[in-house]
């Protein structure tokens, strides 16, 4: 059974399930859900906890040897098994399979990990396991689901959340939730009253956005302009190569050229075809209807003058000129443009 993050509880005098699965790439998140089930299951008298990496060195027999060996000062225990990739292997597969098949009320297992697809999902093993536990999906939050996030985390800390607060706490750790966190707790210390103004808060907080060059191609797509350029100035702070950035420009430019010369076909989008999932075709409607084929011409040229010479080391400054290449990708924002990269020199 399938469960996000903000409706993920565990009741500490309800049955546990045998086995949760906390997968994704929103560290935050997969800590509060874990510790929810640490908290729930100490309360039910699992008092050993076992924490098992699945590295190059681990043995799957580690695995079968703890979930039938319990110690002689408990009788349950939780073990936490990390599988980094989301991926067992063939032997891996066949032990959880086995223990998903012959559950034992003395033993709860956490299976954690990076973000996992739906290759991972459809899986014997994924399938017994999810069959006896839930799943719990970390993906990054944004937009209202970020607000609500912080706010929830401000009240818990007992804080009292305000629009421009929260606002301000998401330009300042967009991406990183751990952060946001981190940054919460920072004002109640300061502030223990928790109704710190505006002003403290910006003096208080440190930026600590964290993006990648997927999440910028994305923002491009959706048109946002202001928000690209702040995401070029913490890339480039965090010294992304700019040959990754104009690979990815130039990925993005070759998909919106087939789908723009589909739509000139009058052809109907196979965004099957084309690998675009249903929850990133809201971005590419709405760059095809600020792009033309006229307007991809011409930004193929740009690409390609700006290869070349990144090739040849003749860019002094790359990150303006890729702030430039960006641009073009939502040519009706420019106008209403009101912060520049280096003066965009």
């Amino acid at each position: 059974m399938q469960v996000y993050p903000n409706r993920f509880s565990v009741d500490a005098s309800a049955q546990l399930k045998p086995f949760y699965l906390i997968f994704g790439d929103e560290p935050q998140q997969k800590l509060e859900c874990i510790e929810i089930i640490r908290v729930a299951a100490l309360a039910q008298g699992f008092d050993e906890r076992q924490s098992l990496v699945v590295d190059a060195q681990f043995s799957w027999d580690t695995l079968i040897e703890a979930t039938q060996t319990l110690s002689l000062f408990s009788s349950k225990q939780l073990i936490e098994l990390e599988l980094p990739t989301g991926k067992p292997g063939a032997e891996g597969s066949k032990v959880l399979a086995a223990i998903a098949q012959n559950v034992n009320p003395d033993v709860l297992i956490v299976i954690h990990g990076g973000k996992i697809g739906k290759d991972v999902q459809n899986t014997k093993w994924f399938k017994a396991v999810d069959k006896q536990g839930i799943y719990v999906p970390c993906y990054p939050l944004e937009g209202n689901a970020l607000y609500q996030w912080l706010n929830n985390q401000m009240r818990q800390s007992g804080m009292q959340p305000s629009q421009h607060i929260s606002q301000l706490l998401v330009d300042y750790c967009e991406g990183n939730l751990l952060a946001a966190k981190q940054e919460i707790q920072k004002l109640i210390l300061l502030y223990p009253q928790g109704n710190p103004s505006l002003e403290q808060v910006e003096e208080a907080v440190v930026d600590q956005s964290r993006f990648t060059v997927f999440h910028l191609i994305d923002v491009l797509l959706a048109g946002e302009a202001q928000k690209a350029i702040k995401m070029l100035y913490r890339l480039e702070s965090e010294g992304v190569e700019p040959n990754i950035i104009v690979w990815a420009l130039t990925r993005e430019w070759q998909t919106l050229q087939s789908l723009l010369f589909e739509r000139q076909q009058g052809k109907t989008i196979n965004w099957n075809q084309h690998r675009i999932w249903k929850n990133r075709q809201p971005f590419y409607h709405s760059a095809l209807q600020r792009l033309s084929l006229e307007h991809m011409q011409a930004l193929q040229q740009k690409l390609t003058e700006f290869d070349n010479a990144i090739k040849q080391s003749q860019i002094v400054r790359p990150y303006v000129e890729l702030c430039h290449l960006c641009l073009l990708f939502v040519p009706c924002s420019l106008h209403n443009l009101p912060l520049d990269y280096g003066s965009l020199d």
